[in-house]
């Protein structure tokens, strides 16, 4: 458990990390950055419940998380370039965290 809840915590940091980065410095859509790097603050939100180990954190934001899948999905198919490389890593992080975080809330359940 400690496994899932060390990768639901880096992927959760990571993305919030790239959702900042990525538009404010490399890759911006439009030139000094937009106020579409505020996509990174519903991610915050259960940072804390996360690296807490609570069950109900871990819960309900693995669908907070699709969201973040599905703009990297959209983004790597319609865009090209650094952008598109952007697309994937968010891709991958939110399947990373979507999957700790889906793992860890079975395996803590009452009864498991």
């Amino acid at each position: 458990m400690k496994a899932l809840r060390t990768t639901a915590s880096v992927a959760l940091i990571a993305l919030i990390v790239l959702c900042i980065v990525w538009e404010l410095w490399l890759a911006p859509l439009r030139p000094g950055g937009s106020l579409i790097a505020l996509k990174a603050v519903p991610l915050a939100l259960p940072l804390g419940g996360i690296l807490g180990g609570r069950r109900y954190t871990y819960q309900w934001s693995s669908m907070l998380i699709l969201a973040y899948l599905a703009e990297g999905v959209t983004r790597a198919w319609s865009e090209r370039g650094l952008s598109q490389l952007l697309a994937g890593a968010e891709i991958a992080l939110s399947v990373a965290f979507f999957a700790a975080a889906v793992s860890y809330a079975r395996l803590t359940r009452a009864g498991a």
